[in-house]
């Protein structure tokens, strides 16, 4: 992940770029688009084992995630339609603590146990989500339950629309954008939270289910994983509120209020903007984009897109004039990925759940890394502010 070069000491804005194992992303998923197929599972491949797999490798590693999607027996009547949850980010958490007790040698840490626990983790997180969605809108929205086996011969993306879609229907484009949303959020950079929630955990040695548990709790909060939704909410306020949504004065006139904090939730941002290490770019939201206009054009959203995409383009200026800040600015990964869930169908309840699905990929490779090559607990470098007092008897306070 790169989004600035170092130049005689000071930092350089460049086009973001993100590479797994080396790989431009871009290439990546340039190289699945031209060969026509899904390629979050050779990306997760690529992710985990650190290389390419060659054609009977990647059939044998779809083959088990395929066969693997299935929850083990019990698991979904006594963990999901016992126990529902109005939130489906902290029922996953809980469903991937649960699948400790399911395990038959659940602490063993050794590379062998600890990479078939990932994948077990990277082919089930897509059921746990779309069912314990189902679960959550029969027992808090009163909508009927329908719960649908995943099928083995189906990518992840596909698996995902077929759950969670009301009659399980769908489309291939509608599937290959899901794939590419999917690929682009299974990055393996350090540099996030719930990455680092995971690789904290690891380094104490402690089971594969305790540290995912933890990153999912991460991923949950909304200046993280959350953002997307943020975007969104915040999106449908600058719909209901910009009668024009091609003129300019008026979109900006509503970006400047959100900033000083007269519009919005209060906290002066404008979510789906700026990262902490991309600058000109971030080549997630980049890709994202281009299908996404593709889509929107074909489905009838191609306003809404053109309105975000003014959002994208005035923020920088407004922000700057406002704060007096001069910082490189542009969309980031989440600025998009609401827009293309909506588009295609999925509740925003799913937003973050989605991220995690694809997330854990580079969770789990982080993990073994950690076991593999950390040796010590990561501690923090708390610096206590140094404080003498007396102690008083109780009698005398």
């Amino acid at each position: 992940m790169h989004g600035y070069v170092i130049n005689e000491g000071e930092k350089v804005p460049i086009e973001g770029q993100l590479t797994y194992r080396g790989i431009d992303v871009e290439d990546l998923v340039n190289g699945f688009i031209t060969e026509d197929r899904f390629g979050f599972e050779e990306t997760a491949y690529l992710i985990l084992i650190g290389e390419l797999p060659n054609k009977s490798q990647l059939e044998k590693f779809t083959e088990i995630l395929g066969k693997t999607r299935l929850l083990p027996p019990g698991f979904t009547e006594d963990m999901l339609l016992k126990a529902p949850s109005g939130n489906v980010m902290n029922k996953l958490a809980r469903a991937t603590l649960a699948l400790y007790s399911y395990d038959d040698n659940p602490d063993d840490i050794s590379l062998e146990n600890t990479l078939t626990q990932s994948i077990q983790l990277i082919a089930r997180f897509p059921t746990i989500i779309s069912l314990a969605y189902q679960v959550k809108k029969h027992y808090y929205d009163n909508d009927s339950l329908v719960l649908r086996n995943p099928d083995p011969e189906l990518s992840t993306a596909e698996n995902i629309l077929r759950l969670t879609k009301k009659y399980g229907e769908y489309t291939q484009d509608e599937a290959r954008l899901l794939d590419l949303c999917l690929v682009l959020h299974a990055e393996h950079g350090g540099g996030n939270n719930s990455a680092f929630a995971c690789r904290v955990l690891s380094s104490s040695c402690t089971d594969t289910y305790s540290s995912i548990a933890a990153a999912v709790g991460s991923l949950k909060g909304p200046r993280h994983g959350g953002a997307n939704i943020k975007v969104s909410q915040m999106f449908e306020e600058i719909k209901q509120n910009v009668k024009d949504w091609t003129n300019d004065d008026e979109i900006a006139c509503y970006i400047e209020k959100i900033i000083k904090k007269e519009a919005g939730d209060g906290s002066g941002l404008i979510y789906g903007m700026g990262h902490a290490i991309y600058t000109l770019s971030d080549p997630r939201a980049v890709l994202l984009k281009v299908y996404a206009r593709k889509l929107a054009e074909k489905n009838g959203y191609i306003n809404e897109f053109n309105l975000m995409e003014s959002l994208e383009r005035l923020t920088p200026e407004i922000f700057s004039r406002i704060k007096g800040d001069d910082k490189v600015m542009s969309a980031n990964v989440d600025m998009y990925s609401g827009l293309v869930y909506k588009m295609l169908g999925i509740p925003i309840e799913l937003y973050t759940p989605l991220f995690a699905t694809a997330r854990i990929v580079g969770w789990t490779a982080h993990r073994i890394e950690e076991l593999l090559n950390g040796g010590r607990i990561i501690r923090p470098a708390y610096k206590p502010i140094p404080r003498s007092r007396r102690f008083v008897p109780l009698s005398e306070r």
